[in-house]
């Protein structure tokens, strides 16, 4: 029988890294007009990978997270693009509660099974 761990580290993880990344997005999103400021990202689907064949959640983040390069880049040096980075981050949020979903149905099925359901 699999350890909880072992039951919740796929989802646990992906929720780490999504997380991760709403805030990086938010980051960028807030300084949008700051003169200098270089947007990063996560590559997601690297880090889940890196992640899912053993290595820590933090290190795939660290491994995997980048500066993005703009479109169009501004005569400040700021490689926002807002409209890019509000896309990601909705995005991004839609595919965190999705995760939060599938987690919480893992605990559910779990309760189920505790109590002979």
């Amino acid at each position: 029988m699999p350890s909880l761990d072992q039951v919740f580290a796929l989802n646990g993880g992906a929720l780490q890294l999504r997380s991760q990344r709403l805030n990086m997005l938010a980051s960028n999103i807030a300084n949008a007009s700051t003169p200098g400021y270089k947007a990063k990202d996560l590559d997601f689907d690297r880090a889940m990978q890196q992640a899912q064949n053993g290595s820590s959640v933090n290190k795939a983040m660290e491994d995997h997270t980048g500066f993005r390069v703009p479109l169009q880049p501004s005569l400040d040096g700021n490689t926002v693009e807002l409209s890019v980075e509000q896309t990601l981050f909705a995005e991004n949020a839609i595919q965190y509660r999705t995760t939060l979903s599938f987690l919480q149905g893992q605990v559910s099925s779990i309760k189920r099974a505790l109590k002979g359901e």
